[in-house]
């Protein structure tokens, strides 16, 4: 059975992030861990964090960045092993990432290595957060998580903890639509489109999508 991904709630999805040798799979960069949490009916229901061994020498900004040495990853399993086990926890499931390009490089580079591919959609909660969060000082997550008061243990860079913060953005982001914008049927197809729609075009945006929804 075929499934319109696009269709799906904004609220059942994986949020997920990386930490990486670097800034680009093209170069030879490697993830070294990978966390994410699911999201089910506004909740967050489950969680994945793996690090993993890239087979190359972590460089030591990327240690000092996220706190993950070579020595923690020595004894962990293989990327390609990790990933396997990721790609059962998203399948069937949208995605959501905080600057997703760059996690989708190497979410995509890293399937390619054992010959998957991912065929759901993928979203970015810093798009969606420059749209509907217009006032922050910046959109980086850290504060964007001091600027909503989202539940956070104020570690970053760790893929796990970034993941669970960015989870509750998105909730944020959902909950600020609803009740701002009166905007109440938000599928995945919505929230991305968002993500490209120039700000001076919101307001028909919603208006748009409302009077669609109220006709169905």
């Amino acid at each position: 059975m075929n499934i319109d991904y696009h269709r799906l709630p904004a609220d059942q999805l994986v949020v997920f992030d990386f930490e990486t040798t670097g800034l680009s799979p093209d170069l030879g960069d490697r993830a070294i861990e990978i966390g994410a949490v699911l999201i089910e009916n506004g909740r967050i229901t489950d969680r994945f964090q793996q690090l993993m061994n890239p087979g190359m020498r972590i460089p030591v900004f990327i240690e000092n960045l996220t706190g993950i040495t070579n020595a923690m990853v020595k004894d962990s399993h293989k990327n390609a092993e990790v990933m396997g086990d990721f790609y059962d926890f998203i399948a069937g499931r949208n995605l959501v990432a905080h600057n997703a390009s760059f996690d989708e490089r190497f979410l995509r580079a890293e399937l390619r290595r054992i010959k998957k591919q991912f065929s759901a959609g993928i979203a970015c909660s810093l798009l969606a957060a420059r749209r509907i969060f217009q006032q922050a000082p910046n959109h980086q997550l850290a504060t964007l998580a001091q600027y909503k008061n989202l539940p956070s243990d104020g570690v970053y860079h760790r893929a796990l903890a970034d993941a669970e913060v960015t989870a509750h953005l998105w909730l944020s982001l959902l909950n600020e639509l609803r009740e701002q914008h009166a905007v109440n049927e938000l599928s995945f197809g919505f929230m991305h489109t968002l993500t490209k729609t120039p700000k001076h075009q919101l307001r028909q945006f919603y208006a748009k999508h409302n009077a669609t929804s109220a006709t169905m």
